[in-house]
């Protein structure tokens, strides 16, 4: 009697709760994934510099503390100024209560001109709470502190990284002729990630810089906090955009004004347009491989499971999971075309 073959809803059944079980216990310790994946990124992301030197026979030393120069600075250069800034944004909040208040009262005077109920007002005032603006920069400030606490694990990490990098690489050659699959997939992993991190960093800044400008040229408060926070929401796809807009709007409201309001978020969306939708996508271009729905779903998926650091790192973490499960497994093609978005090749 032959062996009957497992149900193919069976084998999704399965599949699905592992990945479940696997997400939840990811979440369970993600105060130690978040920072490991961060560094494993970084890592990626300077590999080239330690390429370019291990090419011209520099010293192992030097091909390990240059990549990690370069990677410290600029975590403790963004950490800097996001904590300054957030130190300036909670003492200038409070000083916004008079205009605050105001602009509740105009508010509830227009609706009231045009048939709105008391109780719809009543719940828009509790919903604009002044004590609640001032919380929020409380909690902005207690994730700065939690950020910087993690900050130490980060560097730790991403020091043995570089360190085990030489050797890392040496194992992924000698690994080609047992798991050609699986090397090839890791390798494409890397490609994608450091493209999509330049690329990304490169018209990042492009965004941040018009941002201040624009910004300082409207007279909104603390435009190099706003800067640092459009490069940041910068790598969270999607809905990076609103989370990059909506604190400077937010502000030029309560110190100009709709009408500076208006025109932050007219300057955002012109800047938005031109870099994001019209140059961007030829220097991208297809190099993530994912889908537009699958893009959304990764950064719900990853932001449940690590947090906001999910929410930044979840392309690369999508491209992680689909180097491990789908383009190292050669029956696979089918889950490389859903991913993609694209049909397969012949």
């Amino acid at each position: 009697m032959r062996d009957q073959p497992v149900p193919r809803a069976l084998i999704i059944l399965v599949g699905i709760a592992a990945a479940v079980v696997v997400l939840f216990g990811i979440r369970e310790v993600a105060s130690i994934v978040g920072p490991v994946v961060l560094a494993l990124v970084l890592v990626i992301a300077v590999a080239p510099v330690r390429g370019w030197l291990d090419v011209r026979k520099a010293p192992i030393w030097l091909q390990v503390a240059v990549p990690f120069l370069i990677v410290l600075l600029v975590l403790l250069g963004m950490a800097g100024i996001l904590t300054i800034s957030a130190t300036q944004l909670a003492a200038l909040l409070p000083t916004y209560t008079g205009q605050f208040q105001q602009l509740l009262t105009d508010a509830q005077q227009w609706a009231t001109t045009h048939g709105l109920s008391n109780e719809v007002l009543d719940r828009a005032m509790q919903a604009f709470d002044p004590g609640k603006i001032l919380g929020l920069a409380q909690s902005l400030l207690g994730g700065l502190i939690g950020v910087l606490s993690g900050l130490f694990l980060i560097v730790v990490v991403l020091l043995a990284m570089c360190l085990d990098a030489p050797v890392t690489a040496k194992i992924l050659a000698d690994g080609e002729g047992s798991r050609p699959r699986l090397v090839t997939a890791l390798g494409v992993f890397a490609h994608k990630t450091r493209r999509y991190l330049i690329v990304s960093t490169v018209f990042g800044l492009m965004n941040a810089i018009l941002d201040v400008i624009a910004l300082s040229l409207l007279d909104v408060p603390l435009p190099l906090l706003w800067g640092v926070l459009a490069l940041i929401a910068n790598y969270i796809p999607n809905i990076g955009f609103v989370i990059a807009l909506l604190p400077p709007a937010m502000l030029a409201l309560l110190d100009g004004g709709v009408r500076t309001m208006l025109l932050v978020i007219a300057a955002y969306i012109v800047i938005n347009v031109v870099t994001q939708s019209l140059i961007l996508p030829k220097f991208l271009g297809d190099a993530v491989g994912l889908s537009t729905t699958m893009t959304f779903i990764s950064l719900i998926v990853w932001t449940f499971v690590l947090g906001p650091l999910g929410a930044i790192l979840a392309i690369p973490l999508s491209l992680l999971t689909r180097a491990l499960l789908v383009d190292s497994d050669p029956s696979a093609k089918w889950a490389q075309a859903l991913i993609s978005g694209k049909l397969p090749n012949g």
